[in-house]
């Protein structure tokens, strides 16, 4: 399996990520952004918040916790994270995802 997204989305900006072994090609709107994500080792997202989020899992497994419940999402699986609400993760490697963000600087270029 190739982590690697097509070169329309490569040609995108990087975001910059801090959590080694992500990789996230920006695409940037007035008011939101999308970024598509890529993770190359397993990955532990520790506790946080934000605007509202939305993900589509294009291949691998994630695991979400969100108000202390577990769920797992694989490839074809979508989930939502409403605005202000603390989750966690569990991104195990090979995952890549499309996640659109309900606000304009989740992330900067890198």
């Amino acid at each position: 399996m190739s982590l690697q997204f097509p070169d329309i989305i490569t040609k995108l900006p990087q975001a910059n990520i801090s959590i080694d072994g992500v990789v996230g090609y920006l695409s940037q709107a007035d008011t939101h952004q999308i970024v598509f994500l890529s993770f190359e080792k397993d990955t532990t997202i520790p506790v946080h918040s934000h605007a509202n989020q939305w993900e589509l899992v294009l291949d691998g497994k994630v695991d979400v916790i969100i108000k202390n419940e577990k769920h797992t999402y694989e490839k074809g699986d979508y989930f939502f994270i409403e605005k202000d609400v603390p989750h966690s993760a569990f991104v195990h490697k090979g995952y890549r995802a499309i996640a659109f963000f309900d606000e304009k600087h989740r992330y900067k270029k890198k």
